[in-house]
């Protein structure tokens, strides 16, 4: 294998295993503190779109722009407008996100249950279709009703996912690693 090569393998290596450290702290936080990540979450999204909404105002003085200078000062006032209202008011925006969640979970579960109905003569298990609607209905109505719950259950999910990949990144980088080491 060449150096570049064998070079390359050891700088990915040792990047996973970053990014797999990161994910598995995140991951930990978000399990033990779940309000303050999805308060943390909000946030980042507000900063995020809050610098694509100054990089598109910049933007608009290109004379290259792929895009209509109208869409695209829609877009930089869209965004400007939701990362300021995410930084200064994060939990408002996501109880609004939380709310969008449900009503598309109870329109999802409506359509899987109406389609199940409509194809039951065409195959087979068309039930298992109906009872995902069933339980995507549910979850939306829980959303709904208990929308502090819906927020941290969405947190503990993100920080059970966070986990599972950070434990991935790690352990491929640790491979990459010793691949290396072996070359």
């Amino acid at each position: 294998m060449s150096f570049a090569l064998r070079r390359g393998v050891g700088r990915t290596g040792w990047l996973l295993i970053i990014y797999g450290v990161i994910s598995i702290l995140f991951g930990l936080s978000a399990l033990f503190w779940p309000g303050t990540t999805v308060i943390a979450l909000a946030w980042a999204f507000g900063v995020m779109s809050l610098a694509e909404g100054i990089v598109s105002v910049f933007a608009l003085f290109n004379r290259d722009v792929a895009i209509s200078r109208g869409w695209l000062v829609l877009y930089a006032l869209a965004s400007i407008v939701f990362g300021l209202l995410a930084i200064w008011h994060p939990l408002a925006v996501v109880s609004v996100l939380l709310i969008f969640l449900a009503v598309w979970l109870i329109m999802a579960g409506i359509y899987r249950i109406v389609f199940a109905i409509r194809v039951r003569k065409e195959i087979e298990g068309e039930w298992m279709i109906a009872l995902s609607g069933v339980l995507a209905i549910l979850l939306g109505g829980l959303f709904v009703a208990y929308p502090a719950a819906g927020l941290l259950t969405i947190a503990l999910w993100i920080g059970v996912a966070a986990l599972i990949y950070g434990v991935l990144q790690l352990a491929a980088g640790i491979r990459l690693h010793k691949v290396k080491a072996v070359l």
